[in-house]
């Protein structure tokens, strides 16, 4: 599809939406597919993009229970990063933010990727030799990271307060290359250019069950519109995923928690940056159209809510205001949650499943949104070619009984 010309996109900007037309097709469900993406998010439908692009499968349909980017898709805080401890986590994580750097020219949709820099602060002794361990891990693996004193933290993030407060910052880790994007637009610009592609994407399409053979391998999905033949599923459907699961019998080590999120009133552009803290724990970036983006940690308990406890948004907004104390005056304009599912090492699970045919992606916790295109990139290579790609070997079901964790508890900067 090419672009618009600039004279053309705000002709059709003051045109009332006169003239637009869908951004992909609104596909009917056939009886049959040659793969099956259950999920709408944007690793579902980045799988099969890739799948379509770089795998030759062209007969593939996206099920969507809800609308296009309705879930985890829509409901993050949009932080990317690579920064993760373990060699396994960095590699894979720095995939996908290679991949990020060209994604609006690859999918020739701007996703508004912003490499403004991902600032995590150090507030005790054990802070600074956690993050300086992680610095070196990371230049290690080919990963940039540094380390900057509280002066150096305050000039990068210049409305920051480092002293005269209850945990000083002793110092912060940045990856420069880290950033944000618009959730949105990832989403719309993969079903798009999967579309393109011959992709069928259809909506409000609820997977109900899943058949297999005498041998015990897939064959079809039931679905809330029918029942559709395939010899392969991937199932990328983040917090319901051990609902999918527990139609093959399967029960993965998951657990799913509420994640919220708030953002302010819109001001002009303030904050240059994103900055985490998991001592005092909040994290806050600045959207493009001036909101104060506001992230928490889950809640204590397991849900497939998508909202959460007010105490938890209450104790983002009390560091927040530590850190930040010219935003105490601004006013909150709504809050959202999502469902994280959540794995004993805080890795994901990328791999084929104990059934033939049935492969799967979750595990993600907070960290989903980050790994987009390079998790929707290696899984598509585990479908198509009924292996995993080198980057997603490590993150097998197995791991979890053999004892090869990936344990990134900490890298998470999250509490969970």
């Amino acid at each position: 599809m090419q672009p618009f010309s600039g004279l053309t996109l705000l002709r059709r900007g003051l045109s009332g939406q006169r003239g637009w037309t869908p951004q992909w097709r609104r596909a009917q469900p056939k009886p049959s597919y040659d793969a099956v993406i259950v999920g709408g998010g944007g690793h579902g439908l980045g799988a099969s993009y890739y799948l379509a692009r770089e795998h030759g499968l062209k007969n593939i349909a996206v099920l969507e229970k809800g609308w296009i980017g309705g879930g985890n898709t829509g409901r993050n805080t949009t932080i990317i990063r690579s920064n993760y401890l373990f060699d396994e986590s960095a590699a894979l994580y720095d995939h996908a933010l290679k991949l990020w750097e060209n994604l609006s020219e690859e999918l020739n949709y701007n996703v508004m990727f912003s490499p403004r820099g991902v600032m995590m602060l150090a507030h005790t002794v054990h802070d600074v030799q956690v993050s300086k361990r992680h610095i070196h891990a990371n230049r290690a693996a080919g990963v940039d990271n540094e380390w900057l004193t509280p002066a150096q933290a305050r000039a990068f993030c210049p409305v920051l307060k480092i002293d005269d407060i209850r945990y000083p910052v002793l110092g912060a880790a940045l990856q420069r290359r880290g950033g944000t994007a618009r959730h949105d637009a990832v989403a719309w610009g993969f079903a798009r250019a999967a579309s393109a592609l011959g992709v069928d994407i259809i909506e409000n399409c609820e997977v109900t069950g899943i058949r297999r053979d005498a041998k015990g391998a897939v064959e079809a999905v039931e679905t809330t519109r029918g029942l559709i033949r395939t010899p392969k599923v991937g199932v990328s459907a983040a917090g319901h995923t051990s609902v999918i699961m527990k139609m093959v019998g399967l029960q993965l080590p998951l657990e799913s928690f509420p994640l919220q999120a708030l953002v302010s009133e819109p001001v002009k552009p303030i904050f240059p940056c994103v900055v985490m803290s998991n001592t005092i724990h909040a994290y806050i970036s600045q959207s493009d159209k001036g909101e104060l983006v506001i992230g928490a940690g889950t809640d204590a308990y397991t849900s497939y809510t998508q909202r959460g406890g007010l105490h938890i948004d209450s104790h983002a907004l009390e560091a927040i205001c530590e850190l930040f104390p010219m935003f105490r005056r601004m006013r909150m304009l709504r809050s959202w949650g999502g469902i994280v599912d959540v794995t004993p090492d805080r890795s994901p699970i990328i791999a084929k499943t104990p059934v033939p045919g049935l492969y799967v992606n979750c595990g993600w916790g907070t960290g989903g949104f980050k790994a987009t295109p390079g998790s929707g990139h290696v899984f598509a290579h585990t479908i198509a070619r009924d292996e995993p790609h080198p980057i997603n070997a490590p993150f097998t079901i197995e791991r979890f009984r053999d004892g090869h964790l990936i344990d990134e508890a900490a890298a998470a900067a999250v509490a969970h």
